[in-house]
C-alpha cells in the first residue's frame, strides 16, 4: 500500500513539474496589468527638471517614484524605459541648445531609407589645432551625452549627464566630440517570415496523430491562464544594423588636413 501511495505521489510530481516546465512566467506576470500605453513628453509624465537639474513632479515637487503602481514590477519597469527613452530625447535638446554642439549624421553617405546614426561635434572639433576632447559612454541603454540614466532620473542632470564636461572643456579651449556607439542599430517591428513556418509535412509523425497532441498542449495552457486576463502582446522587435561609416576615416584626415 505504501509502496503504491509512493508510487502515485511521484506520478503527481513528474505531472507537476511538466505542466510548471510549460509555463511561460513571463506572460504569468502579464496578468491584470494596465495598458502599456505611457506618455510621450515630461510634460505628460508631470515630470520637469528644477533650477538645480533635479527631476521633479510637477505638482507634488517630489522625485520620481519607480513603484507607481503596487505589485506590479514589470509595468514600473516598462514605464520607467519609457520615461528613460524620454530623458534621452531631452538630454539631446540640451546638447545641440546649451552646449552649441552640432548633430552630425552617420554614415555621411547614407542613402534616404538606410539605418542611421549621429554623433556631436563642437564647431572646432576639426579644426583646433592643439586640443581635443572626445567623450564616450559605457554600454546599454544610455546614449550619446548621458552616462547613466538612473542619475539623471534619481540624482540631476549634472551628476548623469557628460554636460559638465563638455562646457568645461569648451572653456579651456577645447574642441569636443560626442560619441555614440549604443546606437548602432535600427530597432523595427519583426515581420513574422511565412517560409520559416513548419510545414505540415516537416515531421515524420502521422499529421492527425501530431494534431492530437498540439490540441492537449495548447488545453494545458488555456486551462491555466483561464483564470487570468489575456496576457498583453508586445511588439517582437528585431534590429537592423547601421553600416560602419568612413566618417571616422574621412575626419581624421579633414582634422590632419586642417592642422597641417
Amino acid at each position: 500500500m505504501a509502496q503504491l501511495l509512493a508510487q502515485d505521489e511521484k506520478e503527481k510530481t513528474t505531472a507537476l513539474k511538466d505542466l510548471l516546465s510549460r509555463i511561460d512566467l513571463d506572460e504569468l506576470m502579464k496578468k491584470d496589468e494596465p495598458p502599456l500605453n505611457f506618455p510621450e513628453t515630461l510634460d505628460e509624465f508631470e515630470y520637469a527638471f528644477n533650477e538645480h537639474g533635479q527631476l521633479r513632479h510637477i505638482q507634488t515637487g517630489e522625485p520620481f517614484v519607480f513603484n507607481y503602481k503596487e505589485d506590479l514590477h514589470r509595468w514600473n519597469q516598462k514605464r520607467y524605459e519609457a520615461l528613460g527613452e524620454i530623458i534621452t530625447k531631452y538630454v539631446y535638446q540640451l546638447l545641440e541648445n546649451s552646449c552649441n554642439l552640432k548633430k552630425e549624421i552617420l554614415p555621411v553617405d547614407a542613402t534616404e531609407d538606410e539605418p542611421k546614426s549621429f554623433i556631436y561635434v563642437s564647431e572646432d572639433a576639426l579644426t583646433n589645432p592643439e586640443k581635443i576632447m572626445v567623450l564616450i559612454q559605457g554600454s546599454g541603454v544610455v546614449r550619446a551625452g548621458q552616462w547613466a540614466r538612473r542619475l539623471i532620473i534619481n540624482e540631476d542632470l549634472d551628476s548623469g549627464t557628460q554636460i559638465p564636461f563638455i562646457n568645461r572643456a569648451k572653456e579651456e579651449g577645447y574642441g569636443v566630440i560626442v560619441l555614440n556607439p549604443n546606437e548602432n542599430s535600427l530597432e523595427v517591428e519583426k515581420v513574422p517570415d511565412p517560409a520559416k513556418k513548419a510545414s505540415p509535412d516537416a515531421s515524420d509523425e502521422p499529421a492527425e496523430k501530431r494534431e492530437r497532441k498540439e490540441e492537449r498542449e495548447n488545453k494545458k495552457k488555456k486551462d491555466f491562464y483561464e483564470k487570468y486576463r489575456n496576457p498583453q502582446k508586445e511588439r517582437e522587435m528585431e534590429h537592423i544594423p547601421i553600416r560602419v561609416s568612413g566618417r571616422g576615416r574621412m575626419m581624421g584626415m579633414e582634422r590632419e588636413k586642417n592642422m597641417g
